[in-house]
C-alpha cells in the first residue's frame, strides 16, 4: 500500500471519528437543554468553536473535551468513545437485536421490562410522575390530576428551589449543571421516602441523568406529557419567560434537538398524551384514563 493512500485512509477515520465527536457533544448538550452560548459560557469554550466542534471539522485537545464533559455534566470517556462494547450474555443479547425490524422494538422493550419487573408494581405504589419537556402542561395537569384523584401535588423544582435558596436559573449559573442535578436526585428521594400515593411533576431533563430517571422509572408509574415544538415554545412564551428567544436566533431549532435526543428516553414511560390542540379538560381527560389502569394494578 502506498504512503500516499495510507494517509488518505488515516485522515478519512480521523474525519470520520471527529463528524461522530460533534454528533455525540451536540447530543450531550441537546439532552442536557444547553443552548450552544451556555455551553460556552460554562466550559470556557469559545461558541465559534463549538460550532465546528459540533460540525466535525473541530479537533479538539483532551483538555478542551474535559472543559466540555465538566460542563455538560457527561463522562468524559463516553464523550470520547461514543460506545460501549457488550460482552458475554449481555452481547449476544444485543447481536440478536440487530437484524430485528425497528417497529418490533418497542414490543421487545416491554418483555423484557416486564420480565424485571417483579415486584415492580408494588414499587411503583399510588405514584404518578409525569414527564416531559418544559411547556408540555405537566405542573397545570399534575395539580389538576392530584385534586381529580385526591392525592398530593409534588413539583420536583420547587423542591430543588427551596433546598438551595435560589431559582433554577441561579443554581445553573452559579453551580452548574451538575449542582443541579445532586439536587434534583435529592428532592426525588426526598417525595418518594414521604409519599406513597403522590403525582410528582418532573423538570424536562430528569431523563438526561440516567441513575436519577432510573430510580423514577422504578418507584412511579411514568407518563409522558408531549407536545409539538411550536407550542412547547409558545407556551413558555406565554407564561412571561422570553429567554427562549433572548439571544438566541436558532431557539427553535435548540428544541426540536432537544426533543429528539430525548425522544427515546420519554418513550420509556408507561403512557403518553400529547397536549398539542387540546384544551385542558381534554388534556386532564385523556391523563386520566391513562392513569386508571395504573393505579388499579398497583391497589
Amino acid at each position: 500500500m502506498s504512503e500516499r493512500r495510507v494517509k488518505d485512509e488515516a485522515d478519512s477515520e480521523l474525519a470520520d471519528y471527529l463528524a461522530k465527536l460533534g454528533a455525540r457533544v451536540r447530543d450531550a448538550r441537546a439532552k442536557r437543554g444547553m443552548a450552544r452560548r451556555i455551553l460556552a459560557r460554562d466550559s470556557g469554550v469559545s461558541e465559534r468553536y463549538l460550532a465546528q466542534l459540533e460540525g466535525g471539522t473541530g479537533n479538539p485537545s483532551i483538555a478542551v473535551l474535559r472543559q466540555i464533559a465538566s460542563a455538560v455534566d457527561y463522562p468524559l470517556a463516553d464523550l470520547i468513545a461514543g460506545t460501549v462494547t457488550a460482552e458475554g450474555a449481555l452481547g449476544e443479547i444485543v447481536d440478536l437485536l440487530q437484524g430485528v425490524e425497528p417497529a418490533r422494538l418497542p414490543g421487545i422493550r416491554a418483555a423484557i421490562e416486564r420480565h424485571l419487573e417483579g415486584g415492580e408494581q408494588a414499587n411503583k405504589r399510588q405514584r404518578i410522575a409525569l414527564i416531559g419537556l418544559r411547556g408540555a402542561g405537566k405542573s397545570t395537569l399534575g395539580r389538576l390530576l392530584a385534586a381529580r384523584l385526591d392525592l398530593p401535588f409534588v413539583e420536583l423544582n420547587r423542591i430543588v428551589e427551596r433546598d438551595y435558596g435560589g431559582s433554577i436559573g441561579e443554581i445553573l449559573a452559579l453551580s452548574g449543571q451538575p449542582a443541579f442535578r445532586r439536587y434534583e436526585r435529592r428532592a426525588l428521594e426526598s417525595a418518594l421516602r414521604e409519599h406513597d400515593r403522590v403525582v410528582i411533576s418532573t423538570g424536562g431533563g430528569i431523563v438526561s441523568e440516567p441513575a436519577t430517571f432510573g430510580l423514577l422509572l422504578d418507584h412511579c408509574h411514568t407518563v409522558w406529557i408531549k407536545a409539538s415544538p411550536e407550542e412547547h415554545m409558545n407556551r413558555v412564551i406565554d407564561q412571561g419567560d422570553l429567554r427562549p428567544m433572548a439571544r438566541n436566533d436558532e431557539a427553535m431549532e435548540d428544541l426540536k434537538a432537544i426533543l429528539a435526543a430525548r425522544e427515546s428516553s420519554y418513550r420509556r414511560a408507561d403512557a403518553s398524551i400529547d397536549t398539542s390542540g387540546q384544551t385542558i379538560e381534554e388534556s386532564l381527560a385523556a391523563l386520566v384514563a391513562a392513569v386508571k389502569p395504573m393505579l388499579a394494578r398497583a391497589i
